[in-house]
Formats: structure tokens, C-alpha cells, sequence
């Protein structure tokens, strides 16, 4: 049996390798730097035919002859035109210069494969590579704020929760290089994962708002984060070896920022190396000085003479116990056998120090610091994965994809009360085991089938121990999660079809079906006396999407999409105990069923001859079985002991709805060939079937940009902003958390308003240095983002160095 499994697999592997097959491949690079260019669409007007280069910036022309014409067009530079004659001259490769022009039609992976935006009904934001490079995030979180994709909340500095359309943490849904990140501990509080990622290797990123279960599956109610790293890439000079070094520094003043990044490929005619490391460190952020004086931090707590001192503060301003560091390492190998067929493995590794959590140091319990110690132990997240991609045509597929990867990620919590010896330490670590394929199929020349399946496997163990620290000596405590097996998988198969309908139509159409299985024991149970000692759930989900794009004129597009979401129980919600805030305790309840999510959006997009464009979007979502907390008992009880004292009974049941709504406007205008602006505007609200605030919608929020470019010389002077959330328009989850808001006249908790003057700038200094230099917050307002435990940085002064030698 295992002989007849064995050769299967090869056979079909064998038939995905196209070693006969002949082709002509040429790569696409930046003029100015080498770099190879993603997504660049090449194509001949007479005989309408088109390819697109891959992530190394290689495309096979073998479908043009040799009295073709090919066109080079990327919305970041300037279309070219050359003849075949012309491409083998230049040894096949072919450069290409930045120009300022708007963003008319851009290549993105809404169904895990390059497509063009203009046959896409979503709202997809991409973030491309140029905008990473100038705007230099210091987080994957950070990145997330460029150009406003998202709004983002930190409860500490070494954190960054996206919120998208009112919903955010284990109802985003986070992928990075095809893979999903989100496992069986995501909760619905606000998350840190995403900073595991290096944001120095990020090639781009993209941001699918709405629901994206059909092709992603679980989880994706509110949106896909979708980050792509960085690649391999191989000598395009035969018999020569090709190699390129990136390296930069930057260094902030409001944290004390000490970065450094290195990277270098090594590329021949079959295999490629790319090799990382990024290292961060930050000291303690400094917020604002101008307005809010109740953001301060008087006092802190420090351990003097085996004693908790509370002492004060000598700079309120300085955020103490906020800073962090974090190492991050990856290595990518690629091997093309042939040109038809990519074979890549990658390993990722990813570990930070203590992490404070300081919105817990900051409150109070009658009247004094609630807490001596509370942070997040070192966060590890390593990734083996190997992707092998075909372009062999066959009867069921023009391209294949099959992604293999195993994770294993480690997180853990420290907390100890003020004047209190005893310290606990709750540990879980979580391996993860995935598998996907994906497939599409082109039809009848302009019509494309998708389908594909996908299986996770997530196994969690929970431990927990109370630790003297007087003495040093240990005692088993309560886990967060039961102390046996926690199983939690899924399996899922989907299909989607796209139909161009002559030249002005596309139509979209998708199902999926996902099965969600949990099984979780409890070994000991003297710390809660459960009247069970296992936890069963099964589920399963069938949701759909159907779209219209309609292009009624030249630059215009018209997008209506309907679509369906879903997000299955995991781990966190049916099997955790724990403390949500003082007084109350969130229970167990295995009867939990998937909450569900429909959604319509409208959208119009228009570019006027590449010199001024703007879209419109608005959304309405209806949450449907949302899970939320609710009063229950424990042995037939309201209150339980726990963590020394008695706590209200709450657990998590599918028994609310609610409907959000919003929409959002960006504009983009060419002022000269030197300058151009933007700006964007979001707004949305969100209230359940009781008619409170939903707790993830933001306040309305946006930005003004006015850039000038030239060449490597880049300028940007913006604002950034923020509306208020009145009290009454605060969810009822945030109205507890005072410690965090400001006050109104009437003495009660509100988020206030608040904006930022910024600039920053860019300049090419020779072949391979790039100098960066800007002020963030120039006016140092003191202001705190919805939601946020931790207050913004003040003003910010930053320098950065990049080296790109190839």
C-alpha cells in the first residue's frame, strides 16, 4: 500500500514537470537599482496576447513570434515597447523607469492567483514595494498604516491589531506567503502576532476588505491581510553567477530605535539563496507632550529590597516597561528544474524579548497600581514551508500550486499583583500543520476556473505554574487551556469562476465548504471542578460570493460584490478560562457554532488619463450568530472563586446580531510631473441587535498627502487624523476600561479627536546608498488611538541608511 502511495505521488508530481517543454524567459528590473519587478503585464496589442512576470521578475514569452511587438506596463513605471530583435539584444532583460502616474490597473491575488484589478469586484488595497521601501515601517504592524489601509490598535508598544470593516483580531484573517498564520489561540481580543513577521522583507502586501472565506476559508470575516516576502532570485546571464546585497540602519528618537537589516541573495541558473536577519530593539516610548495630561505615566513599580516601591515618575511622558527587541531570520532556497516548474522552501524564525503589557500596568485597584509585573514572555514563531508552483498546461490546470507547511508558534504570560510574592506563568505552544492546492484553468480564452483544498491541523498545549519569588519555589496553577490534548483541524474545498463578457463585463461567482473539528481533555481538574472532562465540537459551513465589475467607459469600473463569511469556534472560545477584567471570569461552553457574515459592496473607481483618479466604496454587513459574552453559571452558580477571589460567571454563546456599515473615498491627483496629491477618507458604524456600539469600529479616520518625486528623490508632507467617540457612542467592553480614555464634562470615558503634521523624504545618493530622514507628530501632540492601551509616540525624529549593491 505504501509502494502504490509512493508512486502516485511521484506520478503526479512527474506530470508537472515539463523538462521537454521549450520556452524563452526574460526578467523585468528597475533601471535605477536592478531589482526585479513584480506583475509587470506584457502583452501585443494585434494578436491580444499577454503574460505577467512572477515575483523574480521573470516571465516566459514563448506564446509572442518573432515579428512581435511587446508591450512593458506597470502602473509605478513607464510603459516600453521593443521587439524581439531589440529583447535578445539587451541579453533579456529588460529595465524599466519609475514615473508618477496613477494606479489604472494593478495585478493582485484576491483568489490566491495574479489577476487584474479591473476584472475584481472586491476592495483590495495593495501596498506595494515602493511604498514600503520609502515609507520604512518599523513593525509588520506599522506597514499595515500605510496610506491608511487599516486602523491598527496597540495595547503595548511590541504589539499592532488591524481592525478592518468593525471587526479585528480572530475574525482577520493573517497570511503571509500563501500560508495562514491564524491558529487555534487567536482570540477576539486584541492580538500582537502579526509583529513574528520582518517587515524589512516584505516585497508587498495587500488588504482584501469583506469577506474572503470563499478563497481563504475560516476566520475571514472582516477581511485578508495577505503579506508577501521577499524571493529568490536567479542568474539571468547563463553560466554566470549573480549575486545582490541589501542592507540598511535606522534609528528613531521617541523609542530610542536601534535597527538593523541584512539580506543577500546568491542567484545561478537553477537554484537561488536569499538569506535575512533583522534585529530591533526599543527603549521606552515617549508620548506627546501637548494636551491630555491623563495619559501621563506618574508612577511605575519597581522592586527595591525584595519590596514592590511604587515610585514616581521623573518624565511623566516616558511610557515605563513599554520597550522591546526582536530577532527575525529567514532563508528561502529556490530550484527551477525547469521553466515551467519552481520548487521553494522556506524557514522563518521570529523571537522577541519580554514584551510589557502595558496597558494592564497602568490601572488601578483602589486607588494604587493593579499590577507589579505583567508582560509576554519571549514570542516564538518558526515556518518550514515548500511551495511547488507548475505552469505546465494541462487538461485540469494552467498552473498549479501546492504549499506544505508546519509552524510552531510559542507565546506565554506573566503576571504577578502589587505586594504579592506569588508570580504565574501560563505557557502555550502551538504546531501547526497545513496543506493547499490550488489550481485555475482558462477556457474558452478569456474565461478562468478556480478551485482548490486545503486541510490545517492545529495541536495546543497549555501549562501553567505560580512561582514564589521570594522563595523560588513552584506550584501548579490553572492553564488557560485544558491541560490534555487540544486538537483543533479543518478541511475545506472551493471554486470560483470568473467570465469576461465581451470587453466591459466580468462576472464572478464562488462557493466554498469547510469542515471544523475540536477535541480538547482535561487532566486535572482540582483547579476548576468541571463537570466534564472533555470538550467535543463539530462543524461545518458553506458559504458563497457572487460579483459583477462592469467598465461602462474608458478609466471607469463599476464593482458590486456580494459574499458570505464565516469564523468556526476555535480553541480560545470554547475551552478557555479566564479572567477578562476584574471581577468577571469567562467559562467554558462547547455548544458554540460558526457566526456568519453577509456583505454587499458598491464601488466606483475613474482615472482620468492617468493624471487624476478617485474611488468610492460603501459596504453593509449583516453578523449573524456573532459570539459574544454573556451572564451564565458554573455548577449552577453566578460567581466562582478564582485567582483569590470571587468572579462573575460569563461564557461565550452564539446569541447576538448586529449590522455594520460604512464607506470610504481616495483620491489621487498629478499635479505636475513633479508633484501630486492624495487624500482618503474612512468612515463606519456598527451596532448590535441591542442597538450598542459594536466594540472593533473605529472612529472616522484619514489623510492628506503632498508628494514630490523625482527620480530617487522623494518627498512627503501629510496629515494624519482621527474623529472623537463619544461616550455614548463607546461599546460597552470599552466604557469599563477607564484607565485607557479620556474624560468628558460629564465624568465619563470618551476617545478624542486628534491629528498629526508629518514629513518625510528619500534621496538615491550614488548607485546604491539611499538616505531617509523625516519628524513624525511635528506639532508632539499627546494623543492615544481608539482603543489603544499604549499612548502615540511624540515627535519623532528618524534617519535611515540602505545599501543595495547587485
Amino acid at each position: 500500500m505504501r509502494s502504490i502511495c509512493f508512486t502516485i505521488f511521484f506520478s503526479f508530481i512527474w506530470t508537472l514537470n515539463p523538462f521537454s517543454s521549450l520556452a524563452q524567459t526574460i526578467q523585468v528590473r528597475e533601471m535605477d537599482t536592478g531589482k526585479p519587478i513584480y506583475d509587470v503585464a506584457i502583452y501585443n496589442f494585434e494578436k491580444n496576447r499577454s503574460v505577467l512576470s512572477d515575483e523574480n521578475g521573470k516571465a516566459d514569452i514563448s506564446i509572442f513570434t518573432i515579428n512581435d511587438s511587446l508591450y512593458f506596463q506597470h502602473p509605478s513605471f513607464l510603459r516600453v515597447v521593443f521587439s524581439m530583435d531589440e529583447i535578445k539584444k539587451m541579453n533579456n532583460i529588460i529595465p524599466l523607469e519609475h514615473e508618477v502616474r496613477m494606479l489604472t490597473e494593478f495585478v493582485i491575488s484576491a483568489r490566491r492567483w495574479e489577476e487584474d484589478k479591473s476584472e475584481v469586484p472586491n476592495k483590495i488595497k495593495p501596498i506595494t514595494a515602493k511604498e514600503i521601501e520609502f515609507n520604512n515601517p518599523q513593525t509588520a504592524a506599522d506597514l499595515l498604516m500605510i496610506s491608511n489601509a487599516v486602523f491598527l490598535q496597540k495595547s503595548q508598544l511590541g504589539g499592532g491589531s488591524p481592525m478592518i470593516r468593525g471587526f479585528a483580531a480572530n475574525s482577520i484573517l493573517l497570511m503571509v506567503d500563501g500560508v495562514r498564520l491564524n491558529n487555534a489561540i487567536y482570540r477576539s481580543g486584541n492580538l500582537q502576532n502579526v509583529i513574528s513577521l520582518d517587515a524589512n522583507i516584505v516585497n508587498h502586501s495587500e488588504i482584501i476588505y469583506g469577506p474572503g472565506s470563499v478563497v481563504y476559508g475560516s476566520d475571514a470575516l472582516g477581511g485578508v491581510v495577505d503579506f508577501h516576502l521577499e524571493a529568490p532570485v536567479l542568474s539571468t546571464t547563463p553560466g554566470k553567477f549573480q549575486f545582490s546585497i541589501n542592507a540598511g540602519t535606522r534609528y528613531s528618537t521617541a523609542y530610542h530605535e536601534k535597527m538593523g537589516h541584512f539580506d543577500i541573495n546568491a542567484g545561478f541558473q537553477k537554484w537561488a539563496f536569499l538569506s535575512s536577519i533583522s534585529y530591533s530593539d526599543y527603549d521606552d516610548l515617549i508620548m506627546g507632550s501637548h494636551g491630555h495630561p491623563s495619559y501621563q505615566r506618574p508612577e511605575y513599580v519597581e522592586r527595591i529590597e525584595n519590596k514592590d516601591s511604587v515610585l514616581n515618575n521623573p518624565n511623566p511622558n516616558r511610557q515605563m516597561f513599554s520597550g522591546f527587541s526582536q530577532l527575525n531570520l529567514m532563508q528561502k532556497i529556490l530550484f527551477t528544474p525547469s521553466e515551467k516548474l519552481n520548487l521553494t522552501y522556506a524557514f522563518h524564525y521570529s523571537k522577541s524579548s519580554d514584551v510589557p503589557r502595558y496597558d494592564r500596568l497602568i490601572q488601578y485597584k483602589n486607588n494604587q497600581l493593579k499590577y507589579a509585573e505583567w508582560y509576554y514572555g519571549p514570542t516564538k514563531w518558526m515556518m518550514h514551508s515548500f511551495t511547488l508552483e507548475s505552469s505546465k498546461k494541462m487538461f485540469f490546470s494552467d498552473n498549479t500550486r501546492i504549499i506544505l507547511a508546519y509552524q510552531d508558534y510559542e507565546e506565554s504570560r506573566h503576571d504577578r499583583n502589587l505586594k504579592h510574592t506569588s508570580l504565574r506563568h501560563r505557557t502555550e505552544d502551538v504546531d501547526i500543520y497545513s496543506i493547499s492546492i490550488d489550481l485555475y484553468k482558462n477556457f474558452l480564452k478569456k474565461h478562468t476556473f478556480y478551485y482548490g483544498i486545503e486541510s490545517v491541523y492545529n495541536n495546543v498545549s497549555s501549562v501553567a505554574f505560580t512561582e514564589d519569588i521570594n522563595t523560588g519555589v513552584n506550584t501548579p496553577s490553572a492553564p488557560r487551556y485544558p491541560d490534555g490534548r487540544n486538537d483543533y483541524m479543518n478541511a475545506a474545498a472551493y471554486t470560483s469562476v470568473k467570465l469576461n463578457i465581451g470587453k466591459k463585463i466580468t462576472l464572478d461567482a464562488g462557493a466554498r465548504y469547510t469542515y471544523t473539528y475540536l477535541h480538547s481533555t482535561i487532566i486535572d481538574n482540582s483547579f476548576y471542578y468541571f463537570p466534564f472532562t472533555e470538550i467535543k465540537n463539530s462543524n461545518d459551513a458553506f458559504n458563497g460570493s457572487l460579483g459583477i465589475v462592469i467598465r461602462p467607459w474608458k478609466g471607469s469600473q463599476i464593482n458590486v460584490n456580494l459574499s458570505s463569511g464565516f469564523r468556526a469556534p476555535n480553541l480560545d472560545d470554547m475551552a478557555k478560562v479566564f479572567d477578562s477584567e476584574p471581577g468577571n471570569i469567562i467559562v467554558p461552553n462547547e455548544n458554540l457554532e460558526p457566526e456568519y457574515s453577509n456583505n454587499l459592496d458598491l464601488g466606483f473607481l475613474q482615472d482620468f488619463n492617468h493624471k487624476f483618479n478617485f474611488e468610492i466604496t460603501g459596504f453593509y454587513t449583516l453578523l449573524k450568530d456573532a459570539l459574544v459574552r454573556r451572564p451564565g453559571t458554573f455548577n449552577g452558580q453566578e460567581y466562582m472563586l478564582y485567582d483569590g477571589g470571587f468572579n462573575q460567571v460569563y461564557s461565550l454563546t452564539n446569541a447576538s446580531e448586529a449590522r455594520l456599515y460604512g464607506g470610504s473615498i481616495f483620491l489621487n491627483a498629478k499635479l505636475s510631473s513633479l508633484f501630486s496629491i492624495t487624500t482618503d477618507f474612512t468612515y463606519m458604524k456598527g451596532e448590535d441587535i441591542d442597538g450598542f456600539p459594536v466594540r472593533h469600529i473605529p472612529p472616522f479616520y484619514g489623510g492628506l498627502h503632498l508628494i514630490a518625486e523625482k527620480k530617487r528623490w522623494r518627498g512627503d508632507f501629510y496629515m494624519l487624523y482621527n474623529g472623537e467617540i463619544s461616550n455614548e457612542n463607546l461599546a460597552p467592553e470599552e466604557q469599563s476600561k477607564i484607565y485607557m480614555y479620556e474624560m468628558d464634562d460629564n465624568g465619563n470615558p470618551f476617545s478624542p479627536a486628534w491629528y498629526t503634521i508629518n514629513f518625510k523624504a528619500s534621496a538615491g545618493i550614488g548607485k546604491i546608498f539611499t538616505f531617509q530622514a523625516g519628524v513624525e507628530n511635528i506639532l508632539d501632540h499627546r494623543y492615544r488611538p481608539y482603543s489603544s492601551g499604549i499612548v502615540a509616540p511624540g515627535r519623532n525624529f528618524y534617519i535611515s541608511l540602505k545599501i543595495a549593491i547587485s
